[in-house]
């Protein structure tokens, strides 16, 4: 070991930067490639809500001053929709920024972080970065076996993430089963839910996390606006939890971590229930008209209650990805995940979804699949 790698924290040593979805104007330099349909990260294709421009527009003026450090109004915002007080939510720059806090604040090098086998990446980082031990539970049916993890909390495990829906597979946790988990963790683990595609969902038996907060203070919620709310460009998270939990996430947030233009913006979204209503409508549609396209081409895929959906494509999947992007297809990857075999696809527009299939039929075609 010489240089700079010497000097390296031990926890981040072996970490790999994360690894977005391609964006269009990469692939636009790098093709030569005009008409590119995006659907690899996870955003909103409607885009956003048409308050959020009047409301951004206001505060443009006062972009040389620091933000409200606070947020006290969006705070304000959050705290009436979600029957919640003030001092139980705490900003972040999107949600990835609140998980990276929990971790921050309550795990010592060596403690035990437990997640499940083809959860988000950002869990891994958050724990690495802290020099944690990473206890990674074998999932089932591509989604996390809570039974399973509960038997992997030790003395000790610090923090538990969970995502609900999970991305990348879609899947998601019921109530009783997610309230079975809590009962079961001990008074030193903090059990972290997270929500970023909560708005989306629409299964009977889907809590609402925020309704478990008053029995098991250890928990926290984590939610984002980047997703239903398509302000993923402007990075504005949350998380929900006691006061006590907040208040030490608090003590490590970064002083103004969500600038002005994402605070109005996110007040602004909040407030446009129309709009989340109809994208999540028009991505229930997707959901249907991406299924139907992967059972003509032959192809299974993981249900999903979010706005993706992963589709086993073979062995193959690595090239069909270049193909699709050739033909300027922009989709997700997931081998990173545990999952080389499949690709994850965005929920687009119709005119999107119907591309995007075009596009993996030709693909497919040209690797032998169909």
């Amino acid at each position: 070991m010489s240089g700079i790698e010497q000097l390296i924290a031990s926890g981040v040593r072996g970490l790999q930067p994360y690894q977005p979805g391609k964006p269009a104007e990469t692939l636009e330099r790098e093709l030569g490639i005009k008409e590119i349909i995006k659907l690899a990260s996870n955003e909103n294709p409607r885009g956003a809500s048409p308050l959020v421009a009047d409301a951004v527009g206001k505060v443009l003026s006062g972009v040389a001053r620091y933000p409200d450090g606070s947020g006290h109004s969006l705070k304000q915002a959050l705290s009436e929709r979600l029957d919640v007080s003030p001092e139980q939510i705490t900003l972040g720059n999107g949600s990835n920024d609140v998980l990276d806090l929990i971790a921050r604040a309550f795990v010592d090098p060596g403690q035990e972080v437990v997640v499940s086998e083809h959860a988000f990446a950002v869990y891994l980082l958050a724990a690495k970065s802290v020099n944690a031990r990473l206890v990674t539970v074998p999932a089932r049916e591509f989604g996390h076996d809570l039974d399973s993890m509960a038997k992997a909390v030790t003395d000790r495990t610090r923090v538990v993430f969970m995502a609900n829906p999970n991305n990348p597979t879609g899947t998601h946790l019921g109530f009783e089963a997610v309230e079975r988990f809590l009962l079961a963790m001990p008074p030193s683990v903090i059990t972290v839910l997270d929500e970023a595609y909560f708005e989306y969902v629409n299964e009977a038996d889907y809590p609402d996390g925020t309704v478990l907060l008053s029995r098991f203070p250890k928990l926290v919620i984590t939610r984002t606006f980047s997703k239903a709310y398509g302000l993923a460009g402007l990075r504005v998270g949350y998380a929900i939890a006691s006061e006590a939990i907040t208040e030490v996430l608090n003590r490590v947030r970064h002083p103004f971590n969500v600038n002005s233009l994402a605070l109005a913006a996110a007040e602004a979204a909040l407030a446009d229930d129309d709009f989340v209503s109809d994208s999540v409508l028009e991505n229930r549609k997707g959901l249907e008209q991406l299924g139907s396209g992967f059972a003509r081409l032959g192809l299974g895929w993981i249900p999903s209650v979010a706005n993706f959906i992963c589709v086993h494509v073979g062995p193959h999947a690595a090239g069909i990805y270049q193909s699709m992007l050739q033909q300027g297809v922009i989709v997700r990857p997931v081998a990173n995940y545990g999952l080389p075999e499949h690709l994850r696809i965005t929920v687009g527009l119709d005119h999107e979804n119907a591309r995007a299939l075009e596009a993996m039929e030709i693909a497919l075609t040209e690797s032998g699949r169909s």
